[in-house]
C-alpha cells in the first residue's frame, strides 16, 4: 500500500485531527494502557477512539489483545503520514503565531542520552528561559540515538537536536555546545579493576572484551575503539554503561556520566592519562528551515548561556 499525504488529508476532518493525535500518543507510548497517563483518559475511551479512527480511515491500524500491541503494515504507514499531517498543522500554527510575535506552540527536541549530567547545564537553562518567555509553549523531549536525532531533524519530526559531532550531514547545521572527555572504564568484578595502571600495557588492555558504539563518531574517537577487542555494541551511552557494569567488559563513557559510579566505588578509569578521547556535542537544526518563533527563541536562549 502506498499511502500518500494527500490521501490522508482527503480522508480526515477537523475532528479526526484529534484522533490522529491520540493515535500518535498510543504508538509512541507502545500501547493503550501505557497511553492512559499521557492522554488523561481510560483504556476503554482510547480503544473506542481508535476504533472510530479505523472506521473513518477504513483501515485496521493495530493488533491488540493478549499478544500485546502491534501496528499493522497499514498502521505503520498511517503513523508516518499522521506525523507529517500533524507536523504541517503545527508549522502552520507556529507561522501564524509568529505574525503576532506571540510565543506559543511546540518545541520538539531530540537529545542524545545522559546529557543531564553535563556540569554546564546549558540545555536546562535554555529550556527554563524559553518557558519563562512563553508559558504556553509545549516542550517535548525525545531521547534517541544520535543518528535518529539527525534523521528526525532532517524530516521535520524534530525542530532541534543535540548530538555528538562527527561528519556533518548534508542539509543540517551544527552549532558546538559542549566538550566532554570520555575515559576507558571497567567495573568492580572485572579482572583489571584492582590492577595498577603501571602494570597495564596496551596489549593487555586491548585483549579485554570491549563495547563499541553503533552511532557515528569522529575519526580520533573511532581510532580508540579500533584498538580494542569489541565483542559487544550499544546504540547509546546508557547501553554501554549497562554492559560495563556487568564487570565483563571495558568501554568508554563520558567522565561526567561515569562519575556517580566512580564515587560509589563501582567503576574505575583505566590509564586515564592516555586512554581517552574528547568529543564536541552540538545542536543541530535543518538548513533552510521555515521561520519558527519558538525554535528561534530557544536557540537564542541557548546562545545566551555560553
Amino acid at each position: 500500500m502506498n499511502l500518500r499525504r494527500a490521501d490522508v488529508l482527503a480522508q480526515v476532518s477537523d475532528f479526526d485531527v484529534r484522533l490522529l493525535r491520540l493515535f500518535r500518543s498510543v504508538v509512541e507510548c507502545g500501547g493503550f494502557s501505557a497511553a492512559e497517563g499521557p492522554l488523561g483518559i481510560g483504556r476503554s475511551a482510547i480503544s473506542q477512539q481508535m476504533s472510530d479512527l479505523e472506521q473513518r480511515l477504513g483501515l485496521r491500524l493495530c493488533q491488540r489483545g493478549r499478544a500485546g500491541f502491534a501496528l499493522t503494515e497499514e498502521g505503520r504507514e498511517v503513523y508516518q503520514a499522521a506525523l507529517r499531517v500533524l507536523g504541517a498543522l503545527e508549522t502552520f500554527r507556529t507561522e501564524v503565531n509568529g505574525l503576532h510575535r506571540h510565543l506559543r506552540g511546540e518545541l520538539n527536541i531530540g537529545l542524545t542520552d545522559n546529557l543531564v549530567t553535563v556540569p554546564h547545564m546549558r540545555i536546562t537553562h535554555a529550556l527554563a528561559r524559553l518557558k519563562e518567555q512563553g508559558p504556553e509553549v509545549r516542550i517535548q523531549i525525545r531521547m534517541t540515538p544520535p543518528g535518529e536525532v539527525e534523521q528526525g531533524v532532517l524530516d521535520g519530526r524534530l525542530h532541534v537536536g543535540v548530538v555528538p559531532q562527527a561528519a556533518a550531514l548534508a542539509g543540517l547545521e551544527y552549532q558546538p555546545l559542549y566538550d566532554e572527555r570520555s575515559l576507558l572504564y571497567c567495573a568492580v568484578g572485572h579482572p583489571l579493576f584492582y590492577a595498577d595502571d603501571a602494570s597495564l600495557d596496551d596489549a593487555r588492555l586491548n585483549a579485554q572484551a570491549a563495547i563499541a558504539p553503533t552511532f557515528r563518531l569522529p575519526a580520533d574517537a573511532q581510532a580508540q575503539y579500533q584498538a580494542l577487542r569489541c565483542d559487544a555494541s550499544a546504540s547509546d551511552r546508557e547501553g554501554m554503561a549497562f554492559l560495563i557494569l556487568t564487570g565483563r567488559y571495558i568501554g568508554y563513557l563520558p567522565d561526567h556520566y561515569a562519575r556517580q559510579w566512580v564515587q560509589q566505588g563501582r567503576l574505575r578509569a583505566l590509564k586515564p592519562a592516555t586512554r581517552f578521547y574528547d568529543l564536541s556535542l552540538a545542536s543541530v537544526t535543518r538548513k533552510g528551515r521555515r521561520p519558527h518563533l519558538v525554535l528561534e527563541s530557544f536557540l537564542d536562549a541557548l546562545a545566551a548561556t555560553a
